[in-house]
């Protein structure tokens, strides 16, 4: 008897340390919690900055800060070069693009180190009227004839948008109940996470959208045949370099074949520049990267791939944009 015990004690045991390992597995290959909790959009963008900071030292950089941003920093002890570990945005396409919106309105998840307190003091006070809804509240917050809606999903995720309806952050909180599920999120994420890099430390997913299909895109004076219904699949994966990976999937093999086709004689063009005559214009990091660059086809995929030097991702972190934060009326005061 007391045999039978312990071998059904240990199959107990093993039990759930395979259920422990199948779920750490599948959060491990889900897609992160940021983009899980974005609303359904054309398109979307996620950045990890934990392991880029951690490589490039770029909160270590000064940074040129906006009054508004310096408002901001001051009222909520946030500094985003800091304190921002991911970051991810949906893009939502207006049907009208000469509204206040213009041709895109975005959804955000912000995860990092917030003080709630202090932030949510900030967005009462900037905030023109308040919305509760499943138990959280909603500032909403007016910007150049847009309202703004912010939520506090947590004390360490904030969500964003600026859609001209609530639907979408109502979208976001109603997923934020369900976070825990690993493959919750949009169909966007669903259909195409699979396809990224593992270990990506950014990544976007999306179409191109009618206006720059038809107007066309342009690289060394050569044009880019981009179908409007081809999905692009952008990512970076830090592996002891940047890793870029490029994927459009075309509507069809011949589509895919003319996008290489093109890709490989700019190619040829750049290679050329970087190495003969202009090689004096470009440094040893920028030749290297661009020597890196590859283009394939896999059926009606045409895929680039690149190398990015660590030392040239450092300089161009080094001279960061000037930052802006959440839109301030009254030019940074109080209202």
């Amino acid at each position: 008897m007391t045999h039978r015990r312990t071998k059904l004690s240990i199959a107990i045991v093993l039990i759930v340390l395979l259920l422990l390992a199948g779920a750490i597995y599948l959060r491990k290959v889900a897609p992160p919690e940021a983009a899980r909790l974005l609303p359904e959009s054309d398109g979307m963008v996620y950045f990890n900055l934990r392991p880029l900071r951690a490589a490039t030292h770029f909160d270590q950089h000064p940074v040129e800060h906006s009054p508004e941003y310096q408002h901001f920093i001051d009222a909520t002890g946030i500094q985003f070069e800091r304190d921002l570990d991911e970051a991810a945005f949906a893009l939502h396409r207006m049907a009208n693009p000469r509204g206040p919106n213009g041709s895109l309105a975005f959804s955000e998840v912000f995860i990092g180190h917030f003080d709630g307190r202090k932030l949510t003091n900030y967005l009462a006070g900037i905030g023109a009227a308040q919305e509760m809804y499943a138990g959280h509240t909603i500032y909403n917050i007016p910007s150049e004839g847009r309202t703004v809606r912010v939520v506090l999903l947590g004390y360490d995720i904030v969500a964003v948008s600026n859609t001209p309806s609530s639907e979408q952050i109502h979208s976001m909180i109603d997923r934020y109940r369900t976070a825990a599920l690993p493959f919750s999120g949009s169909s966007l994420l669903s259909r195409y996470y699979s396809k990224l890099p593992l270990l990506s430390v950014a990544w976007g997913i999306g179409q191109i959208g009618q206006p720059l299909a038809s107007g066309g895109a342009h690289v060394l004076g050569l044009k880019l045949p981009l179908p409007v219904d081809s999905t692009f699949l952008a990512s970076l994966t830090w592996i002891g370099k940047i890793h870029v990976r490029v994927t459009e999937i075309a509507p069809s093999d011949g589509a895919a074949a003319d996008t290489t086709e093109s890709l490989q004689t700019i190619l040829v063009l750049l290679k050329s520049m970087a190495n003969t005559g202009e090689a004096e214009s470009y440094d040893a990091d920028t030749r290297a990267m661009i020597n890196s660059i590859t283009v394939e086809r896999h059926r009606n995929e045409a895929v680039l791939t690149a190398t990015i030097p660590t030392a040239l991702l450092q300089r161009q972190l080094s001279h960061p944009q000037e930052l802006k934060a959440l839109p301030v009326p009254n030019g940074g005061k109080e209202p």
